[in-house]
């Protein structure tokens, strides 16, 4: 399917100049905020219990679910905040040596019985030793991932646009990193999983007008590398569209449809999905031009390289025969 149906070559490298001025304020702002505000950090990470509440013929009474808890040291500094529904709520409890977890259920029934009538859904608990565990791997996960991915385009290509790339992905981390903060999302494995997900998305979308790139350079054709790229990215258009949209619109029904339980990884993947289309098509080339990648050397060696494969392939044929 093409949307594009006459091809047209869009000056994609002139708008780039743009695009990374763009991408160099919303960094900054990420990074202010990473630095001045700080990540909330869920359960998951942080330790303690999130307890999920339901009343069921009532909307829940914030204020007075706030004064009850306060009633008792432990749950003096745990959050309330809604859940979806009004009638729904989740109490995050922050790990206390004092609090023993096998009792959070009846203790918040104790304290909360003069509320209404409710049920609670669930009732997570992860010690900090755990949470602790669980947030270096997160990071060494992330890492890792990025570090594969670099290690692949550099054999893939060339390592003007492995590094581009990489920092393309890592703008796009950053970013959608950035709006966990601003929408108020906790940091936990949920956010963790969407930052993957990302990544693979990103790196793959990047992948497809390397591609193109890359076979534009492999024609001969004597263009300098602003017309190559503009050529290659023009062409991939449709597909780079149609790819970003279907993503999207999933990712918009799970947001959508999912409920409070997946925002952690629907939102941030939403945010993620336009950057990562974005960068894809108006900073990772550009970098590559800004590291001063030439097509004329890069076609030379890839002539050179495929001269020597003939090479080995003509030597191989002549001593299975006998003949040398």
């Amino acid at each position: 399917m093409e949307i594009f149906k006459q091809h047209k070559v869009f000056n994609f490298i002139h708008w780039s100049k743009y695009g990374l001025i763009v991408s160099a304020f919303l960094t900054l702002v990420s990074l202010y905020l990473f630095f001045s505000v700080g990540f909330n950090l869920g359960i998951d990470f942080a330790g303690g219990s999130t307890a999920q509440l339901q009343y069921t013929q009532q909307t829940a009474p914030m204020a007075e679910i706030r004064k009850m808890l306060a009633t008792d040291e432990r749950f003096k500094v745990a959050q309330v905040s809604r859940f979806g529904a009004d009638n729904e709520i989740v109490i995050k409890i922050p790990f206390q040596e004092t609090l023993n977890v096998n009792e959070i259920d009846n203790l918040l029934h104790t304290l909360l019985a003069k509320s209404g009538d409710f049920t609670i859904r669930k009732l997570d608990t992860v010690g900090p030793k755990v949470g602790d565990e669980l947030r270096k791997s997160a990071i060494l996960s992330l890492i890792l991932a990025t570090i594969a991915m670099m290690a692949y385009v550099s054999f893939r290509y060339e390592w003007r646009f492995a590094l581009a790339s990489i920092i393309a992905l890592v703008h796009d981390i950053v970013i959608t990193a950035a709006s966990v903060i601003i929408f108020k999302i906790d940091l936990n494995l949920e956010v963790i999983a969407a930052l993957l997900t990302l990544l693979g998305y990103s790196i793959n979308d990047t992948i497809i007008i390397f591609d193109r790139i890359r076979e534009k350079m492999l024609e001969g054709k004597k263009m300098d590398a602003n017309e190559v790229i503009n050529e290659a990215i023009s062409s991939t258009l449709s597909r780079t569209i149609l790819t970003s949209l279907t993503m999207f619109f999933v990712v918009l029904t799970l947001y959508v449809f999912g409920g409070q339980i997946i925002v952690g990884f629907s939102l941030p993947l939403l945010v993620g999905v336009i950057f990562g289309t974005y960068s894809s098509m108006f900073v990772a080339p550009k970098l590559a031009i800004l590291l001063r990648f030439s097509v004329e050397t890069y076609y030379a060696k890839e002539v050179q390289k495929t001269k020597k494969q003939e090479e080995k392939k003509r030597m191989r044929q002549l001593y299975e025969h006998g003949r040398v």
